[in-house]
């Protein structure tokens, strides 16, 4: 990238939202991985918009991340500029049984926002550990819900650098996928529909749900969540269970005793060490079952 594409992302986002070679481990839930050459905080959508304009305008190559709960970033780093959209683009606001979040928002967030407001239909998503953006692109889900169950419309940036409105009609939301994946959109903002509860009811479910989520998942540990997506009729960690890979280990990474659909970094685990123990764990139980198993996480 040129020194007038750092200038002009410094002038678009502020001086000290770029920061050059910047720590990953710093800025994902797995606590490993290597250095992004230039690391961008927007402070609004406009900014956020203008910032990929200018990456695309010099033909640069960028990633937009949010929470970075859903990515590994390889030890060799990322020569390119990744994009943040978590903590400075993150406004929530509610408007009847409706809420409009923008896409650096926790999903956590608009939970609780949602409970206060007397609003259910949310509460699904409530340890959901991302923002907005990454939930939408994937269509996130847990406990029987999914994004695509309350979405309403999604503003997103598309490919052309147009900033369109689309309906949910239009999102083509799938099991972990969807429109704004597949054409490789970037979200701006989302507007949900919900309905009419009581806080005590909605806040007693959303602690039912954590409290299930604590008892099974090794949320001790720094993860990205599952790993692997669910293959067709089957689960994955009963299958990398059934494996016998219940506790293997590669370095500081390890699947899960606690759920073995869980890689975890259990003691200061490279990316390598998580990549190798996600790439055995595939090997081997396509061997065993003839399964293929399918990341859910993005490898950068």
């Amino acid at each position: 990238m040129t020194q007038q594409l750092i200038d002009s992302l410094k002038e678009i986002v502020g001086e000290k939202f770029v920061k050059e070679n910047e720590n990953m481990a710093k800025h994902c839930t797995f606590k490993c991985g290597g250095n992004a050459a230039l690391y961008v905080i927007p402070g609004s959508i406009d900014e956020l918009v203008d910032t990929v304009k200018a990456c695309r305008a010099e033909n640069a190559p960028y990633m937009v991340i949010g929470n970075g709960s859903n990515i590994l970033v390889r030890d060799e780093g990322y020569d390119g500029i990744i994009i943040e959209v978590n903590s400075r683009i993150n406004t929530i606001d509610v408007i009847g049984e409706e809420i409009v979040a923008d896409a650096g928002a926790k999903l956590s967030a608009i939970a609780m926002t949602a409970a206060v407001n007397d609003l259910g239909g949310f509460e699904f998503a409530h340890g959901i550990p991302g923002n907005v953006g990454g939930a939408v692109v994937m269509n996130a889900g847990a406990y029987g819900g999914e994004m695509k169950d309350v979405i309403k419309w999604v503003k997103v940036l598309d490919k052309d650098g147009n900033v369109r409105k689309l309906d949910i009609s239009e999102l083509d939301m799938g099991y972990r996928t969807s429109r704004i994946a597949k054409e490789g959109m970037i979200v701006l903002q989302m507007c949900i529909g919900l309905f009419i509860g009581t806080s005590e009811e909605i806040s007693l479910i959303m602690q039912m749900l954590m409290q299930k989520r604590k008892a099974k998942q090794p949320l001790e540990f720094p993860s990205a969540g599952s790993t692997f997506k669910r293959p067709e009729g089957y689960f994955a960690g009963k299958l990398i269970e059934d494996a016998g890979l219940k506790g293997y280990r590669v370095g500081g990474a390890m699947v899960s005793e606690k759920h073995c659909g869980f890689v975890i970094n259990y003691s200061n685990a490279t990316a390598t060490d998580v990549l190798q123990v996600i790439n055995d764990v595939e090997k081997t139980v396509k061997e065993k079952f003839n399964v293929t198993l399918e990341p859910e996480v993005k490898i950068i």
